[in-house]
């Protein structure tokens, strides 16, 4: 098994809560395609040629400052546990971590960390330059990634076309090659339901929104990764300029529906979130879809004040290890099927008995009727 003890911070510092607005954002990347212009895009090279990628990219790293100390991963020699936890950490792609039996495993894949910077090679492109930030922080998260995409393009030579710019294996990262994600936390706009005239309107306007875990993950636990769609025809801080606009106007929307709530539904609101909390506290058995959605409740309760005093940083750490990999991983051992949501359900359960240790007994209590 991988020692993730040698990532700094074990590659979770984004779980943290420690960053602006996250009492409704989880987390904020960015990721730059970039692709080597001496060699075939990765839907035309074969095993060697990946194989050379893989060893040109590691010695540019190797020569920068950002990534000098990398920690450095071979993906595709590590089992199918490892891959899945890296994935579950949101560290590489499902592309790159091929978690299962769907999807193939790219020849040569690599992974570098350094602080809360990567890079991924050889996956859809030779390189996804990443940076995964705690909170709404795209101008941080902007400058990690722009400052290694510098470093690296002073030792490769990327594909660039002078009218289309970068030039990338899918048409749609074609340009700036930027795609900016933030993750956003949105249930009263889910209770109220205006989440859909919200989503729809942000398509009109040229962002998407995915699940969790990005491309082809569904939405679970009213978390929306909202991102930009296109790439192709503005600058790299118009990209995000207008992202970042975007997004502060859908979290002043969910400020707004939870007032509304807490204002007209204060009842209701209430016993969803004590009821979402005991679930959790006392259940024997969860399921990955139940416990997202069950955190969810209780994320509002404390974001409204309702439940004082958890905190945002356990509910976070409670989105990464309640997945297979890292419930395998606790036990040092693989896990059947039926022992999963076994597992699951005592580890939310310890994590919520250590909160009311660390804050007390009556930090979890209900409010006094009135």
């Amino acid at each position: 098994m991988i020692d993730l003890s040698l990532l700094p911070d074990g590659g979770m510092s984004w779980l943290e809560a420690s960053g602006p607005g996250s009492h409704l954002v989880v987390s904020t990347r960015i990721r730059l395609a970039r692709n080597l212009r001496s060699h075939r895009f990765a839907t035309r090279s074969d095993a060697p040629e990946r194989e050379t990628i893989l060893a040109e990219v590691e010695q540019a790293a190797a020569m920068t400052e950002g990534l000098r100390r990398a920690v450095r991963f071979r993906v595709d020699r590590l089992d199918l546990q490892d891959r899945q936890l890296l994935h579950e950490r949101h560290l590489v792609s499902r592309e790159l971590a091929a978690p299962e039996a769907a999807v193939r495993l790219r020849p040569a894949g690599g992974l570098l960390v350094q602080d809360q910077a990567s890079v991924m090679i050889n996956e859809e492109d030779h390189l996804r330059i990443q940076a995964l930030r705690s909170g709404f922080a795209l101008e941080a998260a902007w400058g990690l990634v722009a400052t290694l995409d510098a470093e690296l393009g002073q030792r490769l030579a990327f594909a660039f076309h002078p009218e289309f710019g970068y030039l990338t294996s899918c048409p749609t990262n074609v340009g700036t090659g930027l795609r900016a994600s933030v993750l956003v936390h949105l249930p009263g706009l889910v209770l109220t339901k205006e989440i859909n005239k919200i989503l729809q309107a942000l398509t009109q306007v040229g962002l998407t929104f995915r699940g969790l875990y990005g491309e082809g993950s569904e939405v679970v636990g009213n978390l929306f990764q909202l991102s930009n769609q296109t790439t192709l025809g503005k600058s790299e801080l118009e990209l995000l300029d207008h992202l970042g606009k975007l997004v502060r106007q859908v979290m002043e929307h969910e400020e707004r529906a939870r007032q509304i709530l807490l204002r007209d539904a204060t009842a209701i609101l209430e016993d969803k979130v004590w009821r979402a909390y005991g679930l959790l506290r006392y259940a024997r058995t969860l399921s990955f879809e139940e416990t997202m959605n069950l955190l969810s409740g209780v994320r509002l309760g404390v974001g409204l004040g309702l439940i004082p005093n958890v905190g945002m940083y356990a509910l976070n750490k409670l989105l990464v290890f309640t997945q297979p990999a890292h419930l395998a991983a606790a036990q040092g051992r693989a896990l059947t099927d039926d022992e999963v949501p076994v597992r699951r359900a005592a580890y939310v359960r310890q994590v919520l008995e250590e909160e009311v240790g660390r804050r007390g007994p009556s930090a979890q209590a209900p409010p006094t009727p009135r």
